[in-house]
């Protein structure tokens, strides 16, 4: 049996290699309802485009993309609003009920 610290460690951003694949990471995160999680996965979401390009394209320092994206914080809509444009990809409203 392989000790723990010889496991491989899960890395979401490795999986998020397509609009497709982002686009269903993100409705599954946002069916959590966890604003702190939502910005954990957008995160895992530029480190796979690469944080430098989607700070640029967000127009928003490096640095600042990752204080916002950390785990735990509590970033602003715009910022979220912004990151997803940057890459590609919009938050779209539906009725509750409605399949998806």
């Amino acid at each position: 049996m392989p000790k723990i610290a010889e496991l491989a460690t899960f890395d979401a951003a490795d999986y998020l290699d397509s609009e497709e694949a982002i686009a269903a990471y993100l409705n599954a995160i946002l069916e959590e309802n966890d604003d702190a999680l939502l910005a954990s996965a957008v995160g895992d979401i530029a480190k796979a485009r690469g944080m430098t390009q989607i700070a640029k394209d967000a127009g928003i320092g490096r640095e600042s993309l990752y204080k916002a994206l950390r785990n735990g914080a509590s970033p602003r809509f715009d910022t979220i609003s912004r990151v997803l444009g940057a890459l590609g990809v919009k938050l779209v409203v539906v009725p509750k009920d409605a399949a998806v």
